[in-house]
């Protein structure tokens, strides 16, 4: 193992981090432009009482004040046959053309085909450095039958149940 100091390496620090594998989600939210969504694999779950889970967008993106000030967002799991949909908002929060969705009563845009789904209204909001740490308080969850899609190493994969 290779030891270094992460604030002179910053891309060998990124490469360290990239070997812990994460889920993918695609979170939701309503803008002054429209729908509005962004690919993050910074999602945890918090609390089960209250029903809490954060993810924590870059302050570097174009799509972060739309998620600063909405009250409302939706995260969305995605499966493992979704590494385009995930690559899609990764690029273009505003691509939602041909993906089937649909928009809650709070004005949410829903991605109706996802492994599963939290509707969250804004809990609470740290600053974290170069990120903003946004708490969501789970009002509504769905969840489908599937694999998950993963996140390691500057890639997505799948998980596989093994023994």
């Amino acid at each position: 193992m290779e030891t270094f100091n992460p604030t002179t390496s910053a891309r060998t620090y990124r490469d360290a981090l990239g070997c812990f594998a994460t889920g993918v989600t695609v979170v939701t939210c309503a803008s002054a432009k429209g729908p509005l969504a962004m690919t993050a694999n910074s999602f945890a779950s918090v609390s089960l009482d209250p029903p809490l889970v954060l993810w924590s967008p870059g302050k570097n993106s174009s799509r972060y004040p739309a998620f600063m000030t909405a009250q409302h967002f939706a995260i969305h799991v995605l499966r493992n046959d979704q590494a385009a949909l995930a690559t899609r908002f990764a690029k273009d929060g505003t691509a939602f053309d041909g993906t089937a969705w649909t928009m809650d009563t709070n004005g949410t845009p829903h991605l109706t085909d996802c492994l599963s789904r939290f509707d969250c209204l804004t809990h609470a909001q740290h600053d974290a450095g170069d990120h903003t740490i946004i708490v969501g308080l789970v009002q509504n969850a769905a969840h489908s039958i599937g694999q998950p899609l993963v996140f390691a190493q500057g890639a997505y994969g799948f998980f596989t149940n093994g023994s």
